[in-house]
């Protein structure tokens, strides 16, 4: 069971990225500010980008690669699209550092109320359910 600074923790990231999201002016700012996040996430070693880390449901090639350090989450993404790449930046950085139970206990609606879904096209919004359904799914393995 997570205590309660770590049921805060991703609370107040999500926090953090509304406020960042509500500070840039319009959806070009947004989507300009994910693809910029996708350039900067640190490159996929080449041997993760295999057909088992390839997410379903991306209308572009979206590899994302979790693993388990010291009871933490940490993962490896890249994609062929960059505002998909800039997505899978955000969450991963999002759920970066957090243990399987605080993903699995926290109420993903926060990060859906930052905004990110709603500049994502219906297909990029199907992406990042399976990308979310994917990270989860981790989680639920790793704290069995």
């Amino acid at each position: 069971m997570p205590t309660d600074s770590q049921s805060t923790r991703l609370k107040d990231k999500a926090n953090e990225l509304k406020e960042t999201f509500d500070l840039l002016p319009n959806a070009e700012e947004r989507l300009m500010h994910l693809m910029n996040l996708g350039k900067r996430y640190p490159a996929m070693p080449e041997e993760y980008r295999v057909e088992e880390n390839l997410l379903a449901g991306c209308i572009s090639r979206l590899w994302v690669k979790p693993e388990l350090r010291d009871g933490h989450a940490h993962f490896y993404m890249d994609a062929e699209a960059l505002i998909s790449k800039g997505v899978a930046a955000l969450i991963c950085d999002f759920y970066s550092d957090a243990t399987p139970a605080e993903i699995l206990t926290f109420d993903q609606q926060a990060l859906a109320q930052s905004g990110v879904a709603q500049l994502l096209s219906p297909s990029r919004q199907s992406g990042l359910s399976s990308m979310l359904r994917t990270i989860h799914a981790f989680a639920q393995k790793a704290q069995a």
